[in-house]
């Protein structure tokens, strides 16, 4: 569905203005720990040595081995889900395992779903009244226990749940009589009011505070949710001609404060630390976050600020976001960075860099909201209908290490990948899986003991025993043949396969022919990780078909437009091939003789340079039809990328091209490419 105007995020004051109903809240690389382990099995690889860190491996940018990847997944005016009030049991819980399916499939680790829309429920809560999006009239049983559901699944699939809250609005109107007779709302008419159309609850009177923190810990100490999420609304945002009606209340409560402002961000101040503490207490696990808008304050304002010209947060809408941040509050972080880099009023880039400084030095992460709705949209700025517009942002996250992942706005728009900018984002950053950002002091759990692992019809079964019942969830590394112990294989995500929370796991992308070598790491429930286990080696039923084709062979063409160079150690052969970006085509292309119509694993090798291309487009010439794969070459150079499985059809042809047609800057290269049936 569209949403409906007032859900779109708020664009700073020199630009038009967007509301949204409903919106909230690495490949900085960790630390691993290699320990040594028990000998393994006569078939078990050794573990690698004591004390290895990733700060003596090579690692990859483009396969960070932690970040946080999430979307938002909104209830309110059904924007995600469930797609329409009224839905039967079985229709709702089909939607939303598809909203978790999708989230798998883009290989994201978390999802933040909107469990208190509207100061209603999407559980029987001992406070509130059922949500109307559930059932269309408020109050009605929708005849399960949505968050129960809910929570499981995403579980099932090792997915964080993050359940988030929108603390003060009753409703999206201002006539009680239409909430549930024994709506709290209704039964305490002093603790409301009404501005801009809407109504809410005040934040100034301490005891609608106190039944909001109860509202939040009845879902927190009854289902095992892994976030507390709270969005941006706090007080409304500002309506042209209208005021906040609280002077009663300021002069009833606001004792101590001579300026009304500093006593509405007081109140706000005091729900954030009170109900964090409060979490805190009841489930030290159990992270605290909150999603702001995107701007705290302006530099003009406050020199503390940032270089924008929007609305403020901290005095529009009374959040001192960096206040929480700095007394360490909150665990985390997402504001929604809404706009394009560039942007005059708000440049993505330097709210990047602000909320970076801002969280340095303090124990809370920081995750950047993400605009997925603004990308390929109609009326959106030019800049959002070009494709790389998203993943240009997570190549600007590379530049601050504080910046653990990111969120995005919302489950419909990651669905639609509008100009196939969300593709785009996979392809460049998502390519393996990744473990989320560990948080906290605890230690990590021991390693597990790979049991069993055996070829079975579907691929290769594997199973183990924990080390330990700390153990949360697990982590599946795979690494071709049977090499020597490496720990650096384990400093990036090049060889994570997967994570889950069961003791056994089936590769069903292990081919007959291929030999492999399996490892197993342990996560507790904060995500710190265990050393890897030994290895466990399965061999394959021969070599399987494989060829490299180097720019050197006769199986390479290209025009004269396409230099020749042996600059880089990193190339494989003698040299390679470069050429400049042009609006044409004029393909470099590598020839293969396929033996057999069927599935092949399609790897490009190059040098890596940070003036070489961030989107070379490689053309892979697939059975069904051509297929592009964009390839950032200003790293991950000097070794195999892997492009994907794709169908190719039996006999010589051409498969792989490197194609100069590209918007982005620096030369594209041409290496070698290995073609490998699987």
């Amino acid at each position: 569905m569209t949403p409906h105007p007032a859900s779109r995020p708020r664009r700073p004051a020199a630009a038009p203005a967007h509301r949204r109903l409903a919106r909230a809240a690495a490949t900085a690389l960790t630390l691993v720990l290699i320990s040594a382990l028990t000998p393994a099995a006569a078939n078990a690889a050794p573990v690698p040595p004591a004390a290895a860190t990733t700060s003596a491996c090579a690692t990859d940018p483009a396969t960070p081995k932690r970040g946080l990847r999430a979307m938002w997944v909104a209830s309110v005016a059904n924007i995600d889900w469930p797609s329409r009030p009224g839905l039967g049991v079985a229709a709702q819980q089909a939607e939303f395992r598809a909203v978790l399916d999708l989230a798998v499939r883009d290989r994201m680790n978390a999802v933040v779903v909107q469990v208190r829309p509207t100061a209603d429920a999407f559980w029987p809560s001992r406070y509130e009244p059922w949500s109307e999006w559930l059932t269309g009239t408020q109050g009605a049983d929708p005849g399960y226990d949505p968050l129960a559901f809910m929570v499981a699944e995403a579980h099932a699939r090792d997915l964080e749940f993050h359940a988030w809250f929108n603390p003060y609005r009753i409703a999206n109107h201002t006539d009680p009589a239409r909430l549930a007779a024994d709506h709290p709302a209704r039964r305490n008419p002093g603790w409301r009011f009404a501005y801009g159309g809407k109504m809410y609850y005040n934040p100034g009177i301490p005891a609608v505070r106190s039944f909001i923190e109860n509202a939040v810990m009845d879902a927190v100490t009854r289902y095992d949710i892994d976030a507390v999420h709270l969005d941006d609304y706090f007080y409304p945002y500002p309506v042209s001609g209208e005021t906040i009606p609280d002077q009663a209340t300021f002069e009833q409560y606001g004792g101590g404060h001579a300026d009304i402002g500093d006593w509405r961000r007081d109140n706000v101040d005091l729900l954030v630390r009170e109900l964090g503490g409060r979490v805190h207490q009841a489930k030290p696990w159990v992270r605290f976050g909150v999603s702001p808008f995107g701007i705290w304050r302006n530099s003009a304002t406050d020199p503390l600020g940032s270089r924008t010209s929007g609305l403020q947060s901290y005095d529009a809408i009374y959040a001192d976001t960096r206040l929480w941040v700095r007394q360490g509050w909150i665990d985390y972080i997402a504001p929604q960075i809404y706009w394009h880099i560039g942007f005059p009023a708000a440049d993505y880039a330097v709210l990047a860099a602000w909320w970076s400084e801002t969280v340095r030095g303090t124990a809370v992460q920081l995750y950047a909201g993400q605009a997925a709705y603004r990308a390929g949209a109609s009326g959106q700025d030019p800049a959002w209908q070009q494709p790389a517009e998203l993943t240009n942002h997570l190549l600007e996250n590379r530049k601050h290490p504080e910046i653990l992942g990111d969120v995005y706005f919302s489950a419909k728009d990651v669905r639609a990948d509008r100009i196939g900018a969300m593709s785009r984002v996979v392809t460049d950053h998502y390519s393996k899986p990744a473990l989320a950002p560990a948080y906290g002091t605890a230690s990590a759990p021991p390693a597990p003991t790979v049991t069993s692992a055996s070829r079975v019809s579907g691929g290769v079964a594997l199973a183990w025993r924990p080390g330990s019942t700390a153990t949360a969830s697990y982590a599946v590394y795979r690494v071709d043949g049977s090499p020597g112990a490496d720990p650096c294989r384990f400093a990036d995500a090049r060889h994570l396969l997967a994570t889950t929370r069961a003791a056994s796991f089936t590769d069903t992308t292990a081919s007959a022919a291929g030999t492999y070598t399996y490892y197993v790491s342990a996560l507790d429930r904060t995500h710190h990780e265990s050393a890897p286990s030994p290895g466990r080696t399965v061999s394959g039923t021969g070599a399987p078909f494989s060829v490299v084709v180097d720019n050197a062979d006769p199986g390479f063409t290209a025009s004269a437009a396409w230099g020749t160079s042996a600059y880089s150690s990193q190339r494989y052969g003698a040299d390679y091939r470069f050429a400049s970006p042009v609006a044409a085509s004029d393909p470099a292309w590598f020839r293969v003789t396929v033996p057999e119509a069927g599935s092949y694993r399609v790897e490009a090798r190059y040098p890596a340079d940070p003036g070489y291309n961030s989107a070379t487009p490689y053309v892979v010439a697939t059975a069904s039809g051509n297929q592009v794969v964009a390839v950032d070459q200003r790293s991950g150079g000097g070794q195999w990328r892997d492009l994907g499985v794709f169908p190719l059809a039996a006999g010589a042809r051409d498969v792989v091209g490197v194609s100069r047609w590209t918007s982005t800057t620096g030369y594209v290269v041409a290496d070698a490419v290995r073609v490998t049936k699987v």
